[in-house]
């Protein structure tokens, strides 16, 4: 068998191993095809903390100056603020230099476009097709601008969070905050936030050096020493980030991590009780967001896996809020992009309104069990096994939007290739743990045989 590649180029931009696939030369290549893209004009530019950031940085800034752009460069921020920073200054797109939940040896760049959303799938094909032509815009050294560097873009974000939600309310009881920002690009802004809001912080894993001290994805087995702090300090709460902040898990007062599923539930939970409305997840998102939207009379809608998909669907239905089931909050008063500092702030100012500890509101949910794997899979392989299990499992109700989505009387599943990583992903609920287990067993079963043929 070939080996799995390395670089990973898609409608949700380009990614891969620093030093292996993604070299200087390609990187400049693709910030070429994007200035070609968008024209002359303001591109806003950022990055996580990740060691290859600046080189990858410098790569970015050769390309989109060629071409004639005009660069504002924020450096290490979160990608929702970047994203924020696009709309307030009018700009032509922006670029962030992340590669997310991928290990430390990945980088990546993911487009945004000028209303500060990432690239739709028919605006990426546009941008692969400049970058596959290789016909990019050239402007003489004389018409080149000089890079802006803006450091206000952080306190703008909290700025935007603090005038539409507010501080905690006084009087209420001072909420202990445990966040573990991963050393990455949340680590400059999410204490900050957490003050200015009104906790108490107790801050981990918050030192914006690139370094890894835990896997990149908040889930639970990468959150123990989370867990851990939130038992020994006492604290009412503990808050977990990825590297590039758009993601946000919640571990309870008794050191439980409650899943990244919920916190799109809680967050939900809080604006639902004060604005009635559409609400729009995506495919792979837990069923208990449905029941806290029946509590409101309001209707759930799914999209497509993806933030770009998540944000279409919510402008077509207006949706007050939505996200993904990883811990995605998108709540478009403050910011329409996956954003875990209005996440954070939405799940405190429910704890608040509730005077209820983070298990009693989550015991109160409908708890279902989740199951989510990955297997290695080249992507010429992922037709193959996505006509398998439509064929095993004919039977049952089907979605296939997005890979193959399919619901039992045991519960659902669904399985797709990553446009991020050479993977397939495996996700499957149902009311008991056993339940889910059986579910996906049984489809990693059929997905390896077809995999290792």
């Amino acid at each position: 068998m070939r080996a799995i590649p390395t670089l990973k180029i898609s409608i949700s931009g380009v990614r891969g191993v620093v030093g292996e696939s993604l070299t200087p030369q390609l990187l400049v290549r693709f910030a070429q095809a994007f200035g070609t893209y968008v024209g002359p004009g303001t591109i806003v530019l950022g990055r996580d903390t990740r060691t290859s950031g600046e080189m990858v940085r410098q790569a970015v800034l050769a390309g989109l100056l060629s071409t004639g752009c005009r660069v504002v460069d924020l450096d290490v921020c979160p990608v929702p603020t970047l994203q924020l920073l696009v709309r307030e200054r009018r700009a032509r797109g922006g670029i962030c230099i992340t590669a997310s939940h991928n290990p430390a040896e990945w980088n990546a760049l993911k487009f945004i476009n000028s209303s500060g959303l990432f690239l739709a799938a028919a605006q990426a094909r546009q941008l692969l097709d400049i970058y596959h032509q290789g016909e990019y815009a050239k402007v003489p050294g004389a018409e080149m601008r000089e890079v802006t560097r803006e450091a206000g873009a952080i306190d703008l974000h909290v700025r935007k969070i603090l005038e539409a939600l507010g501080p905690l309310p006084e009087g209420a009881r001072r909420l202990r905050v445990a966040v573990d920002s991963c050393n990455g690009a949340g680590s400059v802004v999410a204490p900050r936030l957490l003050a200015a809001l009104g906790a108490d912080v107790i801050p981990i894993n918050t030192t914006p050096d690139g370094t890894f001290p835990r896997g990149a994805e908040p889930t639970p087995e990468n959150l123990s020493e989370l867990c851990r702090v939130v038992r020994e300090s006492g604290a009412d709460i503990g808050l977990a980030q990825d590297m590039d902040a758009d993601r946000l898990a919640v571990v309870d007062e008794r050191g439980r991590a409650v899943g990244e599923e919920y916190t799109l539930v809680l967050a939900a939970r809080y604006v639902l009780a004060r604005e009635r409305g559409a609400v729009v997840a995506n495919l792979a998102t837990t069923v208990a967001l449905d029941a806290v939207a029946r509590e409101f009379g309001c209707a759930v809608y799914r999209s497509k896996i993806g933030e770009a998909n998540v944000t279409e669907e919510m402008r077509r239905h207006g949706a007050v809020v939505g996200g993904e089931g990883n811990g995605g909050v998108i709540y478009p008063r403050i910011n329409f992009a996956r954003d875990s500092l209005v996440g954070m702030a939405l799940v405190l100012h429910l704890l608040a309104a509730e005077g209820r500890a983070v298990s009693e509101i989550i015991d109160g949910l409908p708890r279902t069990h989740m199951v989510k794997e990955k297997l290695a899979c080249r992507s010429d392989r992922i037709g193959r096994v996505l006509k398998t299990v439509r064929e095993a499992y004919a039977a049952w109700p089907r979605d296939e939007r997005d890979g193959v989505k399919v619901t039992t009387p045991e519960g659902w599943f669904l399985v797709r290739g990553s446009n991020t990583e050479p993977i397939i992903r495996l996700v499957a609920e149902a009311p008991t743990e056993a339940r889910a287990h059986a579910l996906v067993d049984d489809l990693r079963r059929r997905v390896e045989e077809c995999v290792g043929e």
